[in-house]
């Protein structure tokens, strides 16, 4: 049963994450933070800024990762097959009419109107992290952690892993 709950919340998650990673990532939190309670919502935080600093598609880190802390080798494998079997029967299904159907106007409207779901659920997500963020860290590490990071990603392009790693080394050194 372990593993058809693994597989059905990969699945369902990335099945209606139009878009790739980020409108995947609230929907795969609901499902291991508060439908299934395999992590809180800090470890789900702590595992997405991993997984964003190192290469390759999110959905796929947070699957193997998941899946393996729930469900071992073979829990890490189910919720990878998961993550990537929508992606895989659509492309089956819909490749014949991709060029069909690709300058329709209901087409176009349909992803211009994603847009602005994704942007919510991802508003909503930061938001769960900063005010999680405030009360185990305060809010005095919580904005100085947000404005040295600004800094460095937008003003000074520094690759996030580097500053993921920093705002780790300031974590272990002056908080808790």
């Amino acid at each position: 049963m372990l593993y058809i709950d693994i597989f059905w919340a990969f699945f369902i998650a990335n099945l209606l994450g139009y878009g790739g990673g980020p409108p995947s990532i609230p929907l795969i939190q609901n499902e291991v933070v508060n439908h299934y309670h395999w992590l809180t919502v800090e470890e789900f935080g702590e595992i997405l800024a991993l997984g964003n600093a190192l290469p390759s598609p999110i959905n796929t880190k947070l699957a193997g990762y998941i899946g393996y802390q729930v469900g071992g080798v073979p829990g890490a494998i189910v919720a990878f097959l998961a993550t990537v079997a929508p992606t895989a029967i659509a492309m089956i299904l819909l490749l014949k009419f991709v060029t069909i159907f690709q300058k329709a106007p209901q087409v176009k409207a349909m992803t211009q109107s994603v847009r602005p779901i994704v942007a919510v659920l991802l508003g909503i997500l930061a938001y769960e992290f900063f005010k999680n963020a405030v009360q185990g860290a305060g809010w005095v590490h919580t904005l100085l952690l947000t404005a040295v990071a600004y800094f460095f990603l937008e003003r000074k392009k520094v690759n996030p892993a580097i500053v993921i790693a920093m705002s780790m080394v300031y974590g272990m050194a002056f908080i808790h």
